[in-house]
């Protein structure tokens, strides 16, 4: 019996590998642009990272990590989501010593054992942002911009960015108890979930996908009219910049976001395009977790987004990723000393920078033009002893038919034209 690739994981062919190395390249691009470093964390960590940042009532860490026990007795995840790893090395490394603050893009595979559905795996790639040191709302703003920027660049016209605030420690136990009283009535109608979520993180309950729980918290309270002044504030100014830059946004007050350590800014951009799974991108305010984790009081503020998702969108719309693994030139041989003639050229080839193939497998020439046109190759030549005495070459375009005499010493630059 053949083995296949676990459930939740997909093979990344070469016929698809293009549209993803094009996408990380427009991503470090724009990154580079607005002055963000790129960090790479491993794809493991301690397991009490995750508790201690995502939260310990949250369904990541509850039932989605994947989780074991190492060689010495350790207890290892691998990395469920991009934001910790990233506060865990920004503190062993004691940037936080350094002028702030502090901008970060990485792209990470992440692990969380959930059904798999359209644009989500259990392996599954994210593109990610990070600023720390800042209380600024303007380093709110900068994040939401450069979401914004990149998904228009890659011509995603159908997403909304959702805006909403999430509170603070003033604030948000204020609002924890009016959504306690509003639930409790209707307690036993919950999930079984969302009724274990009732006393440790009732905020959760609004982000349910159950319909029967919808219906329920369809007229709760809402955070933002319980807001502190700081918080409202904050919000305000938020709305004031994005509208100064021209991103338009939806006011949402029913984004919570899935992980705990979120405060004060809290943002998706939906698409409806791509079923249940509608949310591209995803980030907020955290400006406790970096202390959270073990470092000084210092506030973050991020986002993460699905390249699964991206990419899905990004074929919806018809997008030309450009760029190409089929070779400029494909080399036919007939005879050894046109074959020994064939690697010295394909040598030259490559070194000046032309994606050059001969075969590997000593096929007759009929066979090797059958390959040269299934791996699609622009041209051909086919060498012979004629040509290897002669130094002319006959370069066949393979779209038009169209045959040339090209010498040797001339070929490089012919193909570059």
């Amino acid at each position: 019996m053949a083995l296949k690739a676990p459930k939740g994981t997909k093979d990344i062919m070469p016929s698809d590998s293009g549209k993803w190395q094009y996408i990380e390249e427009k991503f470090a691009e724009i990154c580079r642009e607005y002055g963000f470093g790129e960090i790479r964390t491993p794809m493991f960590e301690s397991t009490d990272l995750f508790n201690r940042g995502v939260g310990e009532t949250t369904d990541i860490v509850q039932k989605e990590m994947y989780t074991f026990e190492d060689h010495g007795h350790r207890s290892i995840t691998l990395k469920p989501e991009g934001t910790s790893p990233a506060v865990r090395a920004f503190i062993e490394s004691k940037e936080y010593a350094e002028s702030q603050p502090t901008r970060y893009w990485y792209n990470t595979p992440c692990f969380r054992y959930e059904k798999p559905q359209a644009g989500r795996l259990r392996e599954f790639h994210q593109f990610g942002v990070e600023i720390f040191g800042s209380h600024s709302v303007t380093a709110d703003a900068e994040i939401i911009a450069l979401a914004h920027d990149f998904l228009t660049r890659m011509g995603i016209t159908d997403v909304e960015l959702h805006i909403n605030s999430v509170g603070c420690r003033e604030c948000r136990p204020v609002y924890k108890k009016a959504l306690q009283d509003f639930l409790r009535p209707h307690l036993h109608q919950l999930c079984e979930t969302c009724q274990s979520r009732f006393e440790t993180n009732p905020m959760r309950i609004l982000d349910c996908k159950s319909e029967e729980d919808q219906k329920i918290v369809k007229d709760a309270p809402v955070m933002l009219d319980y807001l502190c002044d700081d918080c409202r504030k904050a919000f305000e100014e938020l709305k004031e910049m994005l509208t100064a830059m021209d991103i338009p946004f939806v006011v949402d007050d029913k984004i919570v976001r899935g992980l705990d350590y979120y405060t004060k800014t809290a943002f998706e951009f939906v698409s409806t395009r791509i079923g249940a799974q509608g949310t591209v991108c995803g980030g907020g305010r955290y400006d406790h977790l970096i202390e959270e984790v073990g470092g000084p009081d210092m506030p973050g503020v991020g986002f993460g987004l699905g390249k699964e998702r991206l990419l899905m969108l990004m074929e919806q719309n018809g997008h030309q990723f450009g760029g190409t693994t089929a070779p400029e030139l494909f080399i036919a041989y007939i005879g050894k000393e046109a074959k020994l003639f064939s690697m010295g050229l394909l040598s030259k080839l490559r070194t000046s920078g032309i994606r050059a193939v001969v075969d590997a497998n000593d096929r007759n020439l009929k066979g090797q033009m059958k390959y040269a046109n299934k791996i699609g190759a622009a041209y051909t030549v086919v060498i012979g002893d004629d040509e290897v005495s002669s130094g002319m070459l006959t370069l066949k375009d393979m779209e038009t038919g169209k045959q040339t005499s090209v010498a040797t010493e001339d070929l490089i630059s012919h193909i570059r034209n």
